[in-house]
């Protein structure tokens, strides 16, 4: 049986963990959550905000702060890597949820690795203004990345389908998600 793969693309603090282990709780078979996160979170402390990991800068846009992130071999390498895993992992019959920021044009990578399976692209849209508001709540976020991240994430990407976390609740997407693949 071929794996099934839910890509959840979305700028930080949309919702997509929250829509991830909402899902993991109602489909009819087992999906492992893989997130960003946890690959970010193998970087040695040292290459945060460092040209060889990942670096940061805040500028302005539209009046408004916004960290711009830039990834050096080591930070490129690790996500590379990320969507290798994914594929590894898929290649086991693992069916996957993938929880994760696409910003420099990753997601034709993803669609080649992942061509053998049962792929389906979904967006995680919300407002611009509501992002700004979760990533101000939230300790493990710089005041910008969000702003940044809103144009980027989402261009040029055509989903199967597409969920609005300002209008709906984590578990009404993952009900959405279910009943559009049938999972």
């Amino acid at each position: 049986m071929t794996a099934r793969i839910v890509l959840l693309n979305g700028v930080g603090s949309s919702g997509k963990s929250s829509i991830a282990r909402a899902l993991q709780g109602i489909t009819a078979e087992p999906f492992l959550h893989v997130q960003m996160d946890s690959f970010l979170e193998m970087m040695p402390e040292a290459l945060q905000d460092h040209p060889d990991g990942f670096s940061y800068e805040t500028i302005e846009q539209q009046g408004r702060p916004s960290v711009a992130i830039s990834a050096g071999p080591v930070g490129e390498r690790a996500l590379r890597g990320m969507r290798h895993a994914v594929a590894a992992m898929a290649a086991q019959g693992n069916n996957l949820i993938v929880d994760d920021v696409l910003c420099h044009g990753e997601m034709p990578e993803y669609v080649q690795l992942l061509s053998g399976f049962d792929l389906r692209l979904v967006g995680v849209m919300t407002p611009l203004e509501v992002l700004e508001a979760r990533e101000a709540q939230r300790a493990d976020r710089l005041p910008g990345l969000a702003r940044w991240q809103f144009e980027r994430v989402h261009a040029g990407t055509r989903y199967d389908l597409e969920v609005d976390t300002s209008a709906d609740t984590p578990l009404e997407c993952a009900r959405r998600i279910r009943q559009e693949f049938q999972l």
